[in-house]
């Protein structure tokens, strides 16, 4: 599985900035998409296009276990999210509904907001457009890529799969 297109770079980043608080009762995904970021980048919705990554600093996530803050971010067209570190529930959350993650510290370093990247989530190669010099992330581990291929935990577990 592979995902590439235009990274847009967060640090100290919760889920009160990726959603709002006040949108916590809203279960409508475009509501969701729309309101992604909405309080620090408020075009956000509308420059984001399916298949943007977000490179970030460490902890990315912390702070309220919401399902909302991944599948905002999903429903966004965020194919993948490569982080320094994940707060451990919102990692959870994100598997839990498709959205697959990738540690590297070394991406934060290497790219800069708007540039191309090209990742393949089976091996963990991450790539500055296509004649970058490749680097390596911690890879998804097989049970879990077999989740995000099936779109989430439920539909997972409705085709069969075993935990």
């Amino acid at each position: 599985m592979k995902c590439e297109g235009n990274v847009w770079k967060f640090d100290h980043v919760d889920t009160d900035i990726i959603i709002p608080a006040r949108f916590l009762s809203v279960w409508d995904k475009r509501t969701l998409a729309e309101n992604c970021f909405v309080d620090v980048r408020t075009d956000f919705h509308k420059a984001v296009h399916p298949g943007d990554v977000i490179v970030a600093g460490t902890n990315f996530g912390c702070g309220s276990s919401r399902e909302h803050a991944p599948l905002a971010l999903k429903e966004a067209g965020i194919s993948l999210v490569i982080a320094g570190s994940f707060a451990r529930i919102f990692y959870r959350n994100s598997f839990n509904i498709g959205l697959p993650l990738l540690e590297s510290g070394e991406a934060w370093e290497v790219f800069e907001e708007g540039d191309q990247i090209m990742v393949d989530l089976g091996s963990g190669e991450i790539k500055k457009g296509e004649n970058g010099s490749p680097f390596l992330a911690k890879p998804i581990p097989d049970f879990m890529m077999k989740i995000v291929q099936a779109g989430g935990m439920v539909d997972y577990l409705k085709a069969g799969g075993t935990l």
